[in-house]
């Protein structure tokens, strides 16, 4: 699946304002879109460092797991952030109108993705 197919598909979830495909090893947006004029570039590469930090602070905890997904909550947004295991250094990060969005669908649309990716 290309990467502008996953954006896409990730805006039609109710509420999504903005989608991306980050490589989170260089920090760079390879797909992106928004609706609401967030600043994708920004947000790939401060996404980035919270995928970077989250993976050194479980290895110096010595965890032996993976990171299914990251989720911050502001005020009136959530930032979903799902590595994709599959596809070394990837992640997908999702915008969310947190008036609108279903967080468990959004959850789920981007695990759908994510299997589809790997068709």
């Amino acid at each position: 699946m290309k990467y502008e197919a996953v954006v896409a598909q990730l805006l039609n979830v109710e509420g999504a304002l903005a989608a991306g495909v980050v490589d989170y090893d260089s920090g760079m947006l390879l797909a992106g879109s928004s609706i609401n004029a967030i600043d994708l570039e920004i947000s790939a590469i401060s996404s980035t460092e919270v995928v970077r930090a989250q993976i050194k602070n479980m290895q110096m905890l010595q965890l032996n797991d993976v990171i299914e997904d990251i989720l911050i909550t502001l005020n009136n947004r959530y930032h979903l952030i799902r590595p994709l295991r599959e596809l070394n250094s990837l992640f997908l990060y999702s915008v969310l109108d947190k008036q609108k969005a279903s967080l468990a669908l959004s959850r789920r649309a981007l695990i759908d993705v994510e299997k589809q990716m790997l068709i």
